[in-house]
């Protein structure tokens, strides 16, 4: 009876293996990014993202809808950041550059974490420096805070000179595409090089590119 349990156990195993062997040699799978994905997220890419309404630096109103209107890499910083996020928005900017030299137009988008001192304005005079495309975006602290909650982004305004003063913050940029939200998740390690052929190959699944 022994050998008869242990010979369907093995059975079950087998026909369990194949049928991963089938999936992946077929290339079966609910998730056509796949392919592309390098992150690691909790829930998933598709967990992040969410409504938003936030004001450009030429007054308008906007929101998600209108911002990811195509291929879109997003960021949260603000504007008197010593290094960090000069240093990233360039890295999105340059990736940018590499994309429409490959026939991919990207929207790299910029929102502020520090509402008080970013003003439309300023946050538009920021993001015109880094990228002629770069959109920048600010709003109320309600504003911005539901904003950063939709994206998990942890931030935090340090004591100090109300002029001067540091904000703590998370320094991920997400690239998000119409219809499908937030694909992926790109950390500051990441090249121009390396983001431009990870958002070639999303637009490219998406049936973009």
């Amino acid at each position: 009876m022994k050998r008869l349990y242990a010979a369907v156990a093995l059975a079950g195993v087998a026909a369990l293996l194949g049928t991963m062997g089938y999936l992946v040699l077929t290339g079966r799978n609910d998730d056509p990014f796949a392919p592309c994905r390098s992150a690691q997220v909790a829930g998933g890419a598709g967990a992040l993202g969410g409504p938003f309404a936030l004001t450009a630096p030429d007054g308008r109103r906007m929101t998600e809808a209108d911002v990811i209107a195509g291929p879109t890499i997003l960021y949260f910083g603000y504007t008197f950041c010593p290094d960090v996020c000069p240093l990233d928005t360039a890295r999105n900017a340059a990736a940018v550059d590499l994309l429409e030299e490959r026939g991919i137009l990207v929207t790299p988008v910029f929102i502020t974490v520090d509402p008080a001192r970013d003003t439309p304005e300023v946050v538009g005079e920021f993001a015109a420096y880094i990228h002629p495309r770069m959109l920048g975006l600010t709003g109320t602290p309600e504003e911005v805070r539901a904003a950063a909650q939709a994206y998990r982004v942890y931030f935090r305004a340090n004591e100090g000179d109300p002029l001067t003063y540091l904000v703590d913050h998370s320094t991920f940029s997400y690239l998000a595409l119409p219809g499908h939200g937030v694909v992926e998740v790109f950390r500051r390690e990441t090249t121009p090089e390396q983001m431009a052929d990870a958002v070639a190959c999303f637009v490219g699944r998406a049936g973009g590119g």
